[in-house]
């Protein structure tokens, strides 16, 4: 496509893709001839205005919006940020304005010096992100979650809901996946502890991951699925992927958000009845954070052992209380106590999870559902953290114990193969066998 590019006769797939390379190329040759600039936003926008005229061409608006983002993320990327999206070692990036950016490294969270040039380039940026992606956002729907190229998580909120001006959370993740031996080398859990969590994902334990915002649940629940054998078909169900299974027989879903008149929602709810249908082995859940979780206890209930997912809760007691609190968002009315029979019978083990105050990331406790005992749920503790303190360097001290507790599903984990030794349950603190109950499989 040349200068003289006459108009096309219509905005055809294939004029539109052949004009984003022309535009791109010609953005591109300008940018590099020009003086450099601080703000190569808007002078790549100036010149991307200056093409659409230099080949005689009008797209329709919306269609112009998504050729200038494209053309913007091809040129320069994401601008000012994109040296931190390029740095690996940061995790999270925070635009709490356009003069107050935040970054997350090791743990810690700190501010830059890092500055866009007004509101109006958050905006731009938001914008670059999301409207490739055929998202919008404006005063009526002031919120969007995205996702960029590489992965990374995006949420963006703006005016009215942002009271102090739009802002931009991105949640990176590593280019190189985190492996089980980068938790032990990270002293995120102990050897024992991984054995035990291996033998239970293998012997098709039903397994919830449990903890907080920036806990660590998503990267531990990739992990463990990775003990998955490869010749089981797995159904993943997320609201953003992010899992990255590595086994071949695996089906991704993601929830799908309404557009800007409210239709064609496709909900993790949704989702998950659905898996049902496609003869999975293994249910993969990323979070449940709704009605969705009577369902997938329904399918821990009902032949789908071995099932995993994560949900938001600081310890293992107040975990089931989130299931439950979940449950009754299924707009079924069901009694409490049927609501803890489910949850009683269908979750084998809950695995905490931890931000600890120095930014690391710490399985805090492996505990084990007993059954119930009159209305209520029944733990049993297999392993715990034990903080110490705090070390010079202002790092966590601890160390991760058995607490003496062996779990009456032992002989699940036997059957599959796994002799536990007796030492690995702290066989020299208690030795004590919890009472069986009489809800287990």
């Amino acid at each position: 496509m040349s200068d003289n590019l006459n108009r096309p006769a219509k905005t055809t797939s294939e004029s539109m893709l052949q004009l984003e390379k022309w535009l791109t190329d010609y953005v591109s040759q300008k940018l590099k001839s020009i003086q450099a600039t601080e703000a190569p936003e808007i002078a790549a926008e100036i010149l991307f205005e200056e093409g659409l005229q230099k080949a005689r061409v009008s797209p329709p608006p919306d269609i112009q919006e998504r050729l200038l983002s494209q053309v913007l993320v091809s040129v320069i990327g994401y601008g000012t940020i994109q040296p931190l999206l390029n740095d690996q070692t940061i995790t999270e990036i925070m635009i709490n304005r356009y003069d107050s950016i935040y970054i997350e490294r090791s743990g810690q969270i700190k501010k830059t010096d890092i500055r866009l040039r007004d509101e109006e380039a958050v905006i731009r940026l938001i914008n670059q992100i999301i409207i490739p992606l055929g998202r919008r956002i404006d005063r009526n729907n002031p919120t969007v979650d995205a996702r960029l190229p590489d992965g990374s998580r995006v949420n963006a909120v703006i005016p009215p809901a942002a009271i102090d001006g739009a802002n931009v959370t991105i949640r990176k993740f590593p280019a190189d996946r985190i492996q089980m031996e980068d938790l032990l080398s990270y002293n995120s859990l102990s050897e024992h502890m991984v054995q035990f969590l291996k033998a239970c994902v293998v012997s098709r334990l039903n397994i919830v991951i449990s903890g907080g915002t920036g806990s660590g649940k998503t990267t531990l629940l990739n992990i463990l699925s990775e003990f998955i054998p490869a010749e089981e078909r797995i159904v993943t169900i997320e609201d953003s992927a992010e899992l990255q299974l590595h086994q071949d027989h695996v089906l991704r879903l993601e929830s799908v958000k309404p557009d800007i008149h409210g239709e064609g929602e496709v909900s993790i709810r949704h989702l998950v009845r659905n898996a049902l249908r496609m003869r999975p082995d293994r249910i993969v859940v990323g979070e449940v954070r709704g009605g969705e979780t009577l369902d997938m206890l329904q399918a821990m209930n009902t032949g789908h052992d071995g099932s995993l997912t994560t949900t938001h809760a600081n310890s293992p007691r107040d975990a089931i209380s989130r299931l439950e609190t979940l449950t009754l968002m299924s707009g079924f009315d069901l009694p409490l106590r049927v609501i803890r029979e489910q949850i009683a019978s269908a979750v084998d083990l809950i695995v905490q999870v931890a931000r600890m105050r120095d930014g690391s990331r710490k399985v805090t406790s492996i505990t084990e559902i007993l059954g119930m005992e009159g209305d209520i749920i029944v733990m049993n503790e297999i392993f715990k953290f034990e903080e110490s303190g705090l070390d010079k360097d202002n790092k966590v001290e601890g160390e991760f114990a058995p607490t003496g507790m062996r779990p009456i599903f032992e002989p699940r984990l036997n059957m599959a193969g796994f002799s536990l030794p007796p030492e690995m349950f702290g066989a020299d603190r208690l030795s004590i066998q919890p009472p069986r109950t009489s809800h287990r499989r």
